[in-house]
């Protein structure tokens, strides 16, 4: 059984937060993939399905982002799942918009959501880092998270929330390669069949000059052909 997190904070007010994306990447992963209706448990809501064969239980902690753990520590301790069987989505501020990376393990860089987390089981959970960006300067990184995403921004966001739908079975398997791959075919698809960028032809300079340049005349038909067959034959 797999265990995966989705680090928000519960309610309308912050439904359409930065900081929800996590939120948001649960939901359209229980939508896409026949998930049970989300219930109450474990101080959050809780919905179970199965991606590929495996048996999978999404969380949306309700404790408020800095209480997560809590909420984490009572699923784990229910279910009984080890800590390399959890993966934790939630919002990146070090990450450009529509970005996402894979980590096992290792610190919460501030984030308070993991800060939790870490205290309530340790430090070597999955997670996956969902780029939101950074405002510029971290006296407004509360005000940031805490606003709706913009219209602008409600593009690659689907994409991006598509792509780990698309990869979530790879994401419950532990190929975390094939998951990335899996949103980057949303977020950053192929410009031409060859998966390259097309570029244009180059066009021949022509030379400078004060005169009219004449286009040279054709051979005629015959000459032409009596050509040919001269060089057929060679």
């Amino acid at each position: 059984m797999k265990l995966f997190v989705g680090l928000g904070n519960p309610g309308a007010k912050y439904a359409e937060n930065r900081h929800n994306i996590g939120f948001m990447a649960l939901d359209r992963i229980a939508a896409d993939h026949g998930f049970t209706p989300w219930r109450r448990g474990y101080q959050g809501q809780v919905s179970e399905g199965r991606l590929g064969s495996e048996k999978v239980v999404l969380l949306k902690p309700e404790t408020f982002m800095n209480l997560s753990g809590q909420s984490v520590r009572a699923a784990v301790d229910f279910f009984k799942i080890d800590l390399a069987d959890i993966t934790v989505l939630h919002d990146e501020l070090d990450l450009a918009p529509g970005k996402a990376r894979v980590k096992q393990g290792g610190g919460h860089a501030g984030h308070n959501g993991l800060r939790s987390i870490h205290a309530h089981l340790g430090e070597a959970y999955g997670r996956v880092r969902l780029g939101i960006g950074h405002p510029g300067h971290k006296d407004a990184v509360a005000a940031y998270v805490l606003h709706d995403f913009a219209k602008a921004d409600q593009d690659w966001l689907d994409d991006l929330l598509r792509g780990i739908s698309d990869g979530a079975q790879a994401l419950a398997e532990g190929d975390g390669q094939r998951f990335m791959n899996a949103v980057a075919l949303r977020v950053a698809p192929p410009r031409s069949s060859t998966g390259a960028e097309e570029r244009p032809a180059k066009v021949a300079r022509q030379p400078k000059t004060d005169k009219p340049v004449l286009a040279e005349p054709a051979p005629p038909a015959e000459i032409s052909a009596l050509a040919k067959l001269k060089d057929f034959f060679r």
